[in-house]
């Protein structure tokens, strides 16, 4: 199982005091030597608890302690939801951003739709426009075609195979022709 940090603090304040306590006091060659090997917060025993908290009266030196280093985890626990918490926000500032972003690609499309309506609308009226004027060219053309050689609308009938076996006997008299020319319109 992992060791808290508070554990592993106790621990080298312990083992610096078993150091302490083996090495005599007055050293040998005359100089002096530093105590202050470890850093601040693990020498000390007692780091002042967060300022939420208090020692009530009466509570052992141990129970301070343990009640410290329990304090101390809920306070390393809470700046650590609280550096999530800055995380979670620019999360939130940059997912506002993309939506920003968003939005106004939205509103560019819906504009670029329109300008698309709008183009085809003016297409198709071009198309018809034309198609009208196409068809007014064919109209005239037909009414100056008329105007210039009228064209018979049916073409002159063949004679039948008895006509034709009658002119090989002889020419055909007018009432058995029929009708020639515009008449026969």
């Amino acid at each position: 199982m992992a060791e808290s940090t508070a554990e592993r603090a106790f621990n080298l304040i312990d083992l610096e005091r078993e150091i302490l306590g083996e090495v005599p006091n007055d050293p040998a060659d005359g100089e002096t030597r530093p105590i202050d090997f470890a850093p601040p917060r693990v020498r000390a025993p007692s780091l002042m608890m967060p300022d939420y908290v208090e020692h009530r009266e009466g509570v052992t030196g141990v129970g301070k302690l343990s009640a410290e280093a329990v304090a101390w985890e809920y306070e390393a626990a809470a700046k650590e939801i609280e550096a999530l918490s800055a995380q979670l926000m620019e999360r939130v500032r940059q997912c506002e951003t993309i939506t920003r972003d968003a939005l106004a690609a939205f509103e560019e499309m819906k504009e670029t739709a329109g300008r698309y309506r709008e183009e085809a609308k003016r297409i198709s009226l071009e198309m018809e426009r034309c198609a009208l004027m196409t068809a007014e060219v064919r109209r005239t053309c037909a009414e100056l075609s008329e105007k210039i050689a009228p064209v018979p609308t049916t073409q002159t009938p063949r004679p039948s195979s008895r006509r034709r076996r009658k002119s090989a006997q002889g020419p055909i008299s007018p009432s058995e022709q029929g009708p020639i020319g515009p008449e026969a319109q």
